[in-house]
């Protein structure tokens, strides 16, 4: 599922602190250094690096990554070092700003996490920012959205593969009654999708769609086209199919007039670990085209060698 390759024999983390401050000494950056090594190096592996760099060197990596790189590049790699609740910490933080607010990111992360990682997104973000990120989302949204993303921020949701099928088939009709009455901000339409378990919520959806011949994204494409639909249909496209969900963020980011580097470098930095060989192969079949080859025909130096060594490619 992940497609980070990682050597079979991984150097120790002294010695690739070592690598990586020597790639930043001297005259110039040794971009292509910094790239063999942290691009093929798992999130624990990573963490021991930056907690090697800063004993040794009495900086943190992340800074010294930030006052050697620049523009695409320097937010690919510092995304990607960064630890996988730090980073959607971040990434969420960002999304709730006044210039870059983003409320597909907060759906992503609630949406395509487990409980746990979403418990760590948040214990990350009450450290770095003091405050909770219920607290923001609540502050920054308001009406259906704020209604719709609050509860998703804060669920512990189910983890287990365990399902009532008699509640599988009510919960359907109740969500068919609902999507038929255009009655899309429904507390029980959104306490169904905000608590119930991945597993129980895909049994539901899979009878909604044999019981009524189409599937209830499709349905609720009937409606309006507002934010708020829009958001509703990326909850359940991530909760459901996650790899369908970034896939349309990466077509969107590559095929756009002007590449969307944002959406480009948040995708593959948080999914290279987890499901990027199912997105790979999504993308492969919605566009005939592969994903690695996709992102080197828009992007060029070392961030495009950053993103496709991310992607399984490349030399180890």
């Amino acid at each position: 599922m992940a497609s980070l390759k990682v050597p079979s024999n991984v150097p120790l983390p002294e010695d690739d602190a070592e690598q990586l401050h020597k790639a930043f000494s001297g005259w110039g950056t040794n971009e292509k250094l910094i790239i063999s090594i942290l691009a093929h190096r798992n999130s624990a592996q990573r963490s021991l690096i930056r907690s090697v760099y800063a004993a040794t060197y009495s900086e943190d990596l992340l800074k010294a990554l930030d006052k050697e790189l620049s523009s695409d590049f320097e937010r690919a790699v510092m995304l990607w070092t960064l630890d996988p609740a730090e980073r959607d910490a971040y990434l969420a933080k960002e999304s709730t700003k006044m210039f870059t607010k983003n409320n597909w990111v907060l759906v992503e992360i609630a949406c395509t996490r487990s409980a746990v990682e979403l418990f760590k997104v948040k214990q990350a973000y009450q450290a770095r920012y003091k405050k909770s990120l219920e607290e923001d989302v609540a502050q920054h949204t308001s009406g259906d959205l704020r209604k719709l993303l609050l509860p998703l921020v804060s669920t512990f949701r189910y983890e287990g593969d365990d399902v009532n099928m008699m509640l599988a088939r009510s919960e359907a009709k109740l969500l068919h009654e609902k999507v038929s009455e255009k009655a899309f901000n429904d507390d029980d339409f959104i306490r169904i999708l905000t608590t119930r378990s991945k597993a129980q919520l895909s049994a539901t959806l899979n009878h909604y769609n044999n019981e009524h011949g189409n599937s209830i994204n499709k349905n609720l494409k009937e409606g309006s086209d507002d934010d708020y639909m829009k958001l509703l249909r990326a909850a359940i496209t991530c909760l459901t199919y996650p790899e369908k969900h970034f896939e349309k963020v990466l077509r969107l980011a590559i095929n756009k007039m002007g590449t969307d580097e944002w959406g480009l470098t948040r995708v593959v930095t948080t999914r290279t670990e987890v499901d990027m060989k199912r997105i790979k192969e999504e993308y492969q079949r919605r566009n005939s085209i592969p994903l690695d080859r996709a992102v080197a025909k828009d992007t060029s130096g070392d961030y495009e060698d950053m993103l496709v060594a991310l992607l399984g490619h490349g030399d180890i």
